[in-house]
């Protein structure tokens, strides 16, 4: 398996960029009158899960979130935006991270507002469902690189977490 990762061309951090755009409605809304979270959480996993498939050249699914924030409200009318790229590889699992904006139906000529930004961890997968390899990420910018450094302390972080939990299970 290592001599086929080590053949897979790597892609450049922009071949993976994808944008969704849409209006928030009525149907989005929850008890307080602003969007639900879970609105956009399903939103976040659409662009980020589309971003995946893209670098990965296949299926990719979702296997952790390991951060979302929900930084500003979203109302009904507004327009938003979920930018994703892939940050980090692995041999088959890849970061994602999206960012969300959203330009206000009723101050559409200010700068869009950040409303979210999140984490997740996506695997590519082969048609049984197996993990399969996907090709590196090649970070072009320092930003691109930042990025890949933060998503390393991000896993870091996450296996960390695992152990020290199998640990406290095991007693």
């Amino acid at each position: 398996m290592t001599e086929h990762l080590s053949a897979m061309p790597g892609k450049p951090t922009s071949y993976s960029r994808v944008t969704l755009s849409r209006i928030m409605t009525a149907i989005d809304v929850n008890l307080y009158g602003t969007v639900h979270g879970g609105v956009l959480m399903k939103f976040v996993d659409d662009v980020a899960g589309a971003a995946a498939a893209r670098h990965s050249g296949g299926t990719a699914v979702t296997a952790a979130i390991d951060e979302i924030v929900f930084s500003e409200a979203v109302r009904v009318g507004d327009l938003v935006h979920a930018y994703a790229q892939v940050n980090w590889t692995g041999q088959t699992s890849m970061e994602i991270g999206v960012r969300v904006m959203a330009e206000r139906w009723d101050s559409a000529e200010q700068e869009p507002v950040r409303v979210a930004t999140a984490y997740l961890v996506f695997v590519g997968v082969e048609v049984d469902g197996a993990p399969r390899p996907v090709r590196p990420v090649l970070p072009e910018t320092p930003e691109d690189e930042r990025r890949w450094r933060e998503a390393e302390i991000r896993r870091a972080h996450r296996l960390a977490r695992r152990r020290a939990i199998q640990a406290h299970r095991a007693g």
